[in-house]
């Protein structure tokens, strides 16, 4: 879309009436939303059915050639629970390297916590050998990356701009280690997430993949039940499910929630 301005002008009708009351970058923000939006309900694409072709054809290759080697895929990962599908899923077509990277988490011993976790389920998982072998590779914990991209937009609800500008701060850090150690893909496991935007992942994702010429391996992993599986996979390892993603944010608005449901129950006595 090279040419904004007619929906710039009906958008600032719609939102501040007149053409002074908004800065224009805030307006081309809404324009390209708006655009975004009817896009994606005019074209909207089925992720999970876009990695499955890909699953197919690196299926079909591997039953061709007894001696073949699957390609290399540099898996971002959020946590255990949510990798735990996405890396029994995929293990039988890669080999895996997780990329543990979030300095969204901004208590250090929720890190810890949450790093100690994927490890030891990448452990058992190897040990089992439910697939090729997954390595893995903990990124620095630099907290101070995640406040400094949130700067001015602290007050952002959970799910909107700030989010989006911490999947491309997580993903391009991920592009940019997968391209320099030579992988054939990169990924995250957030897509399994009721509550994360799969498109706008993707979307993320596949831009940065022109940025750093590096293949996008797109999914919507909560389809076909992922995750659900998720969840069964916790409970049979046992593992550590956080109630938020890790910021200070999201912490602040679970706890508000909490506070809301608690009060809740006490206006129903």
């Amino acid at each position: 879309m090279d040419d904004l301005s007619g929906i710039v002008d009906d958008l600032r009708k719609k939102y501040c009436g007149l053409s002074g009351e908004v800065c224009y970058n805030e307006r081309r923000q809404w324009a390209l939303r708006e655009y975004c939006r009817k896009e994606n309900r005019m074209n909207q694409v089925n992720y999970q059915k876009e990695l499955e072709k890909i699953l197919n054809t690196l299926q079909e290759k591997g039953e061709a050639a007894p001696d073949w080697r699957p390609p290399r895929l540099f898996l971002h990962s959020c946590c255990a629970p949510c990798s735990s599908y996405c890396l029994e899923y995929l293990c039988r077509y890669f080999l895996i390297t997780v990329f543990y990277y979030n300095p969204n988490i901004s208590f250090s011993e929720e890190y810890q916590k949450r790093v100690a976790e994927q490890k030891r389920l990448i452990a058992a998982y190897n040990k089992e050998e439910k697939g090729w072998p997954i390595d893995i590779v903990e990124g620095d914990y630099e907290p101070e990356r995640f406040y400094e991209m949130s700067k001015g937009y602290e007050n952002c609800p959970e799910g909107g701009e700030r989010c989006f500008r911490c999947f491309d701060l997580r993903l391009r850090k991920t592009a940019e280690l997968a391209q320099a150690g030579g992988y054939d893909y990169f990924a995250t496991t957030l897509t399994i997430s009721p509550l994360k935007n799969a498109a706008k992942i993707n979307e993320i994702g596949q831009a940065i993949s022109g940025e750093y010429a590096i293949s996008w391996l797109p999914s919507d992993f909560k389809k076909k039940n992922g995750y659900k599986r998720s969840i069964e996979l916790s409970h049979e390892y046992g593992l550590y499910r956080q109630n938020y993603c890790g910021c200070v944010f999201s912490k602040r608005e679970s706890m508000e929630r909490e506070k809301q449901k608690q009060q809740s129950c006490m206006d129903c006595q």
